[in-house]
């Protein structure tokens, strides 16, 4: 892999950046100008402000503040802030109206949802596609969490959903390593959070450091009663499925309290890996998109933000499931399932009560063959490079079971 920094890595997105600037300059496009995404969103809010919503219009305004003075944006991060902004809005927009036309979508029971619960790069993506293999269960795809209600059909959503694909993987070709997906995968809810501007999706961008402080000291329940909703929407665009949710998204670590009181039904699927691994191998993720928005990106930073957040959602996740006895969980190591997925697999079924089918067994081993194939294996990172060493990460986050048994 090219070393992170180098000039051959960094060549496509300057070249990219001095196009816009030019263009900006000569009038051919108007320069991004995220005042404009606050402006529709308070229009937004004044043509649909008796839609249910979490506190979305100040977690926005605080975003764009964080934009403005923290993140130190490059021609490409405020392209990329200002388009998904403006798309998020349009989102909200669509969904609303869906809503409104379609209200027995707000009833729409979303029963039992198998939660994978775990730190960034701790293994909840191949657990979560893993038991995407399985038609039992109903799985949210890349496509649905970044377009839940678009204006047109299924063929308009991925379509976009790949081109936006195709445009990350042009810029910055090493995060097909990092996170490899595609517009029909399984994927997180990471989108659905990012609905109500809040979640790592949006931190894990851009510096901001402000807007991430603020919405600790605040009530998740807005979000995850949004969350709750998104994941109705698409059940009914499905025809109105009930079989069981498997959800996904590190950020619950944090959130597990009110994740619990939205879903109480909820079965916990929790992974965990070595902190040292978890915590290098999240900065490595988070540098990887940082450089191409920010110019000053700075991977000591971003080791110690990335520290702080793994620490911060060992803690809450460790004490909730502690003081919820009564929640089903089952713990599962990244070690044991590299070493016999086969095996964590059926334990992990009968925890669920589910017989692990021959066929389902197979589809599992075509996911994890195909995966091999795509380089999956190739991320490269060194947590010196972040400012770590492994001393500090175990003392903060603790010695690589920050879970109750």
């Amino acid at each position: 892999m090219t070393p992170p920094g180098s000039d051959a890595f960094s060549a496509r997105p300057r070249r990219v950046g001095s196009l816009l600037s030019k263009a900006w300059e000569k009038g051919l496009l108007p320069r991004p100008d995220l005042e404009e995404v606050s402006a529709k969103a308070a229009a937004l809010d004044e043509s649909f402000g008796a839609q249910p919503a979490a506190p979305w219009r100040a977690a926005l305004e605080r975003l764009i503040l964080s934009l403005a003075q923290e993140a130190r944006l490059n021609e490409i991060g405020l392209t990329f802030a200002y388009v998904q902004l403006k798309g998020l809005l349009q989102q909200r927009q669509s969904v609303w109206r869906q809503w409104k036309s379609e209200p027995a979508i707000l009833t729409l029971p979303v029963a039992m949802p198998v939660i994978v619960l775990g730190h960034m790069r701790s293994g909840t993506t191949r657990i979560q596609r893993l038991l995407g293999c399985d038609h039992r269960l109903n799985h949210t795809r890349f496509y649905e969490v970044m377009h839940p209600a678009p204006p047109a059909g299924l063929g308009l959503r991925v379509a976009r959903s790949w081109a936006e694909l195709r445009l990350l993987n042009f810029l910055n070709p090493a995060l097909r390593a990092v996170h490899p997906t595609s517009a029909r995968a399984v994927e997180e809810v990471f989108g659905l959070l990012s609905f109500s501007f809040y979640g790592a999706q949006l931190e894990a961008q851009w510096r901001v450091p402000g807007f991430a402080r603020q919405w600790e000291g605040e009530s998740r329940t807005g979000v995850y009663e949004e969350l709750k909703r998104l994941v109705a929407t698409i059940a009914w665009t499905r025809g109105g499925t009930l079989k069981p949710w498997v959800l996904k998204a590190p950020q619950f670590m944090e959130d597990l309290d009110v994740l619990l009181d939205i879903f109480p039904d909820a079965r916990l699927i929790c992974l965990h890996r070595d902190p040292v691994e978890v915590v290098g191998s999240s900065a490595s993720l988070v540098w990887n998109q940082m450089r191409v928005q920010s110019d000053a990106a700075d991977r000591r930073w971003i080791g110690a933000e990335w520290l702080y957040k793994t620490a911060r959602r060992s803690r809450i996740c460790a004490a909730v499931r502690q003081s919820r006895p009564e929640v089903p969980q089952i713990d599962v190591s990244f070690d044991d399932v590299n070493r016999d997925w086969r095996g964590e697999m059926r334990r992990i079924y009968a925890f669920l009560n589910l017989d692990l089918t021959p066929q389902v067994e197979r589809n599992m081993q075509a996911y994890l063959s195909k995966a091999a194939r795509s380089g999956y294996r190739k991320h490269s990172y060194r947590l010196e490079d972040f400012g770590l060493n492994a001393d500090t990460v175990r003392k903060e986050v603790g010695p690589g079971h920050p879970f109750p048994i």
